[in-house]
């Protein structure tokens, strides 16, 4: 292991002890293109594009439930920056994911075994890193794409801090956890993106894509956030994916087409 990669550990695993030598410090001893400092943990990354931009765009990924990494949505960024000239994309990883490179992202205690983990913490470490980046490359616009896990840590930032994101593309999102999880064990930790739907800022756009095959977390739930959003006046839409299943739906041709238009 690099003496970078040692320091970066480190610094994460005193930051998980509440080490008060690093309370003051910045959560990644030095962000670079696959590192990221959040609220109080160090996240990784993949940076596509130019590393200055006026418009950035980052990928959320799903919760992976079925295990191994986190790295799917590296290839989705990767398109994203060579279909749009001049845009900046980031695939960030969730806080506890692994990247399959052989780092994790942020302390895995705080994930709480891929499930009921959207919580307060964790968006926020997500949030603070979106701002990072935002200050990094300098852009005026921040597009976000989550999806799965993705969309409802998207939907939650939307209200919890309002003005971060300027638009938001939510791929096959539970946006209402608590119908999500009917009967199931409830997830009792996890913010509910629809609670914080009245919190949105109102000049947000949103465009969320569910396919009509997801037998995971059906159109419903995002058609129900959506139509809550609108009833505040918000530009948002709801695209039903014909033929596409829960993971299949982020490679549809229409998630890249709602990406474009709100990145201008």
């Amino acid at each position: 292991m690099s003496a970078s990669r040692t320091a970066r550990r480190l610094a994460c695993l005193l930051l998980a002890a509440g080490a008060s030598a690093v309370s003051s410090a910045q959560p990644c001893p030095k962000d670079d293109a696959t590192h990221v400092s959040g609220a109080a943990q160090c996240l990784l990354a993949r940076a596509y594009g130019p590393a200055q931009a006026d418009v950035l765009v980052v990928w959320l990924h799903g919760d992976v439930s079925g295990g191994g990494p986190a790295n799917y949505h590296f290839a989705l960024a990767e398109r994203t920056a060579a279909a749009l000239p001049g845009v900046a994309a980031v695939a960030l990883v969730r806080p506890g994911y692994p990247d399959g490179a052989g780092e994790s992202s942020g302390v895995a205690a705080l994930h709480a075994g891929r499930n009921d983990h959207y919580t307060k913490e964790n968006v926020e470490e997500v949030g603070a890193a979106l701002a990072r980046l935002r200050e990094r490359a300098g852009a005026k616009r921040l597009v976000v794409v989550g999806h799965s896990g993705g969309a409802a840590t998207t939907a939650i930032l939307l209200g919890m801090k309002p003005g971060l994101i300027d638009a938001a593309v939510l791929v096959a999102c539970p946006c209402d956890i608590v119908a999500w999880r009917s009967g199931r064990r409830p997830w009792t930790r996890s913010e509910n993106p629809i609670a914080w739907a009245d919190r949105v800022d109102p000049k947000a756009r949103v465009v969320a894509l569910t396919g009509d095959a997801d037998d995971n977390t059906g159109p419903a739930l995002a058609e129900r956030y959506v139509e809550a959003l609108r009833k505040r006046g918000i530009d948002a839409t709801f695209v039903a994916l014909p033929g596409e299943s829960h993971n299949g739906a982020p490679r549809a041709p229409a998630v890249l087409d709602a990406v474009g238009r709100l990145a201008r």
